[in-house]
């Protein structure tokens, strides 16, 4: 009878010993399937960071490669308007140094002046007399076309030499006389400052000089003061 008790009673406490050992090992495979969770919830975490910090740094990257470029069309633009200005001023600076009329020759000497008398001409001197050697340039006063030109005061008479007469664009002309060449035609377009001849002592004349008219028709008869309308223009005669 008392072998039977202890025979029970020993497989009572093995199926126990099994039993707490199964239990044991359940909750050691419980624990390990969470610490495995949690670990890999902890993975994607950092990886979702490090993805969201990349395109963070590749947009603040694109951004300031936009804002660079940017920054240097806005330097262009104003070092192109700054360029454009300056060309402007200078054009405009050269265009107002440019001067409208001119003296038709350089390094001269005012001799005969306008309405003098004298006993070289049948009436009162029409023009200007600039005293220059034979062979200085002589040069259009004015732009214009040439009416005009060659010998016997190129119809105004053999007192005149050689001569060329120009029509200026605001109705006035202007007169060369006593050259000693004539170097452009009648037509001829010309500019300010342009050759037109070369002064000489041709027709009557009582020494190498040019004789110098403003006109108001191409013709003698009517000339008026030719250095108060270039002074009135600028020139310092």
């Amino acid at each position: 009878m008392s072998q039977r008790v202890t025979s029970r009673s020993s497989r009572t406490s093995q199926l126990r010993t099994r039993a707490t050992v199964l239990a044991a090992g359940l909750g050691v495979s419980v624990a390990l399937g969470a610490g495995v969770a949690s670990a890999a919830d902890t993975t994607a975490a950092s990886g979702a960071a490090s993805a969201v910090q990349a395109q963070a740094a590749a947009q603040a990257k694109v951004a300031k490669a936009e804002a660079v470029k940017a920054e240097k069309a806005a330097k262009a633009a104003v070092a192109k308007k700054a360029a454009e200005k300056k060309a402007a001023a200078k054009k405009a600076a050269a265009k107002k140094a440019k001067p409208s009329w001119v003296d038709p020759v350089k390094k001269y000497t005012l001799s005969a002046s306008f309405a003098q008398n004298g006993g070289m001409w049948a009436h009162k001197h029409s023009g200007q007399d600039f005293a220059v050697p034979s062979g200085t340039q002589v040069v259009a006063a004015h732009g214009g076309t040439v009416v005009k030109a060659g010998g016997n005061g190129a119809g105004d008479g053999p007192a005149y030499g050689n001569a060329v007469v120009i029509k200026h664009g605001n109705g006035t002309y202007s007169q060369y006389a006593h050259l000693s060449k004539v170097t452009v035609h009648v037509g001829q377009i010309v500019k300010t400052g342009q050759e037109i001849a070369k002064s000489g002592n041709t027709g009557n004349s009582s020494g190498p000089h040019l004789h110098f008219e403003i006109r108001t028709t191409p013709n003698y008869g009517s000339a008026i003061d030719p250095v108060k309308f270039l002074r009135a223009k600028g020139v310092k005669v």
